[in-house]
């Protein structure tokens, strides 16, 4: 079989691959607890249950659906974004449905990418934002996210000739997998510099309503102007706990979101209804319940942070999203030897900060995915592995 040159020159997806390494062990007998991927153990609101169940009755609502969603879903995710962060958005222009944000993030690449083309990607950073610009055969500049910086980029160290080369830039706050956040000053400054450079900005926002402590993050769309240069992706995955449901929207730049819809067309059919009316209900989701499921998880990341301190794995509190971002104990060649021994001797699966780039080497990502219990004991196997190391690992 022939295959493409876009797919011959694109590295396998990295969780894909990692997952592989989970599987062998769970083949090899191991009792594997999976704190590696942002996967929610809790389920919706019973309510967006219900939603879903009524509306997959009714004998009408099993065609296709539309190419750009109900009607009454787009207006659903403009009342959310005005009653959320105070953004008027026209539900006939500057809203996409997507079939999960990651399916528009790749989409969005194909829209405006062509080979030779150019996109600014963060590093670490979550995989398919540079994936997508490698199946458009564009090339992908990966500018760091340094700890010293709050994993904020300095956008001025982005040399001026890339920078006008570029056709798209892509943050992600708050921050998968530092869990860093930004504010309205930081992106004030993206949109001022996408706005010099002629880039589309695209902010990918999925973990907006993850946040403790009392922390509002806030959408890039604040910003005055930002729809003349910027769009938005958010999901109804990690807000409440919909990630198998593949429900995302895209919202901002009304000529950028028509392309989208015109790769969209011919490649989906659209979100199917029942969906659709579950994710009406789910954009309403009350701050109560929000509140007592972001308190499970931060419950379970003190629970990870605790332990991690403890063996000297220093690791920060986050304000926002599922993840514990921990360095990697002096002595190991790499993030990935280190997760990986601690797969193998322990069953615990941890993210190896390698998958998030070059920039997150050093690092893994612990996700407070799991059930209380389990993160627990989770924890405790990390602890004996990490006391019981008595000779450097080395290279």
């Amino acid at each position: 079989m022939k295959h493409s040159r876009r797919l011959l020159n694109m590295p396998p997806y990295p969780f894909a691959r990692w997952a592989a390494h989970v599987e062998a062990a769970r083949r090899q007998g191991v009792g594997v607890i999976r704190l590696d991927i942002g996967n929610p153990d809790m389920p919706p609101p019973e309510d967006v249950i219900e939603a879903l169940c009524w509306s997959a009755r009714q004998p009408d609502h099993h065609g296709y659906p539309g190419y750009r969603g109900l009607p009454a879903l787009r207006e659903a995710v403009a009342g959310y974004y005005e009653r959320r962060f105070g953004v008027v958005l026209d539900p006939d222009t500057e809203i996409v449905p997507l079939i999960g944000s990651k399916e528009g993030i790749v989409h969005m690449a194909l829209a405006c990418l062509d080979p030779g083309d150019l996109a600014l990607v963060p590093d670490p950073g979550y995989a398919p934002y540079a994936m997508g610009a490698a199946l458009a055969g564009a090339e992908v500049y990966a500018f760091p996210l340094l700890p010293e910086r709050g994993f904020l980029p300095v956008l001025g160290a982005i040399p001026t000739d890339i920078a006008d080369r570029a056709v798209l830039m892509w943050l992600n706050y708050p921050n998968n997998p530092t869990g860093a956040t930004a504010d309205l000053e930081f992106f004030a400054q993206a949109v001022g510099y996408a706005r010099r450079h002629g880039l589309l900005l695209c902010h990918d926002a999925p973990y907006c309503d993850v946040t403790y402590d009392g922390y509002v993050a806030p959408s890039l769309l604040q910003v005055p102007g930002a729809s003349e240069v910027a769009i938005e992706f958010n999901s109804l995955s990690k807000t409440c706990n919909m990630a198998g449901w593949r429900v995302g929207m895209a919202v901002g730049n009304a000529d950028a979101l028509a392309s989208l819809a015109q790769v969209k067309s011919n490649v989906d059919s659209g979100l199917f209804r029942p969906l659709q009316e579950a994710a009406i209900r789910a954009l309403s989701a009350s701050p109560e319940w929000l509140s007592a499921r972001n308190e499970v998880y931060r419950e379970r990341l003190e629970i990870i942070l605790e332990r991690l301190n403890a063996v000297g794995m220093e690791a920060s509190r986050p304000r926002a999203t599922l993840y514990a971002w921990a360095r990697v104990p002096s002595g190991w060649a790499s993030s990935e030897k280190f997760a990986l021994a601690l797969l193998e001797q322990t069953g615990v699966a941890v993210a190896p900060g390698s998958l998030f780039g070059h920039a997150g080497e050093g690092c893994v990502r612990l996700s407070a995915t799991a059930p209380t219990e389990r993160i627990r004991e989770a924890m405790e196997h990390v602890h004996r592995f990490m006391t019981s190391l008595t000779v450097p690992p080395g290279v």
